[in-house]
């Protein structure tokens, strides 16, 4: 049986943009793959836990153990490990990743966990899988805005890449949705977009 890993991020909760647009994916994942087991977090209303003295004295440990200040990490590396694929509903906040996204990002690429430190740089310790990140921006960020305003600075699609490269993953699927808060005409054509894209990969059942 499969297991699906859906991340939110959003503030707004089921209503902000991302997550309705991720809603699809995982409506999709589950069509596809009958009888998979679906877990949810929400890391808007349950944040994990920030980086603290405890934790960064805990990381540099024995590999093997698990002391107290790691055991939010582990869950959530564990919760990673079991899925078999994973969707990040995540809104673009000031060019970057909101704070709860980050915190989960500092949980689960842990040294000698979840990637190793070689001569040659680090290396990743899990499996790869398939990651949809769907991402919700008030501005545009993959090109010009229909005015020909010049594209935002983007600094979550690059480090997103980075980070889950990090540890091991690399399929990833990223789904923008555009200008949303800037009218409803707008916003549907940016989830008309984020459909078609979506279709390329995962096609309607």
């Amino acid at each position: 049986m499969s297991t699906i890993l859906h991340l939110r991020c959003s503030p707004r909760g089921s209503g902000g943009f991302s997550s309705r647009m991720a809603e699809e994916v995982v409506a999709r994942l589950l069509r596809r793959h009958q009888g998979a087991e679906l877990v949810f977090r929400d890391l808007s209303a349950n944040p994990p836990p920030l980086v603290d003295p405890g934790f960064s004295a805990a990381i540099l440990g024995p590999p093997g153990e698990t002391p107290p200040a790691l055991m939010s990490s582990e869950e959530l590396i564990r919760e990673l490990e079991a899925a078999d694929v994973v969707v990040i509903a995540t809104p673009m906040h000031n060019y970057g990743v909101p704070a709860v996204l980050k915190a989960w990002v500092d949980q689960i690429v842990r040294i000698h966990r979840t990637f190793a430190s070689t001569p040659l740089g680090k290396v990743g310790k899990l499996r790869d899988r398939p990651v949809w990140l769907v991402i919700a921006s008030g501005g545009w960020f993959t090109g010009q805005s229909p005015t020909g305003a010049p594209a935002q600075p983007d600094f979550l699609t690059g480090y997103m890449r980075a980070v889950l490269g990090t540890i091991g993953i690399h399929d990833l699927h990223i789904l923008a949705l555009e200008g949303v808060t800037r009218g409803a005409d707008i916003a549907e054509a940016a989830f008309a977009r984020a459909r078609r894209e979506l279709d390329c990969v995962l096609s309607p059942m």
